[in-house]
């Protein structure tokens, strides 16, 4: 069967539990029509470039998908009709992604990137955050001390 990439765009008003209700549901549409769902991945809550129905925001959600063109017409058919999804693309590839996809491998490189820069980056260790000028000082008053 030929495989593909499926991104859906829901409403930034939907809860997360709506978000996998619909996911599930696309999911039991493939799978009733003689395919199969290896993957979804849920990429949160992301900014639009442009509004979309007056929607500034949109639930991001990928679907990998091994299934018959009929599958894939049906849920992009459903997915058309419900006021809930914003937009849909389905890219045929040669080969699904086995580990995460390039938005996931994004979010925790920038998770990381950020506790790295935890404690040397606009936060004293037990105060308030600084702002970007405190952190700068002359050489004649700062004193150096060693914890």
């Amino acid at each position: 069967m030929p495989l593909y990439e499926h991104v859906f765009l829901a409403r930034q008003d939907l809860s997360q539990q709506q978000v996998d209700e619909l996911t599930a549901h696309y999911k039991g549409v493939i799978e009733q029509l003689g395919g199969s769902v290896p993957k979804a991945e849920y990429w949160g809550v992301k900014s639009l470039t442009y509004r979309i129905r007056k929607n500034r925001k949109a639930h991001f959600t990928l679907l990998n998908l091994d299934a018959p063109a009929a599958a894939i017409t049906e849920v992009e058919r459903q997915q058309h009709i419900n006021e809930d999804v914003l937009r849909a693309i389905t890219v045929r590839v040669e080969e699904l992604e086995s580990g995460p996809s390039a938005m996931m491998r994004k979010v925790d490189r920038d998770r990381d990137r950020d506790e790295r820069r935890g404690d040397r980056r606009g936060r004293d260790r037990d105060g308030p955050p600084r702002g970007p000028r405190e952190d700068r000082g002359s050489e004649d008053d700062t004193e150096v001390t060693e914890h």
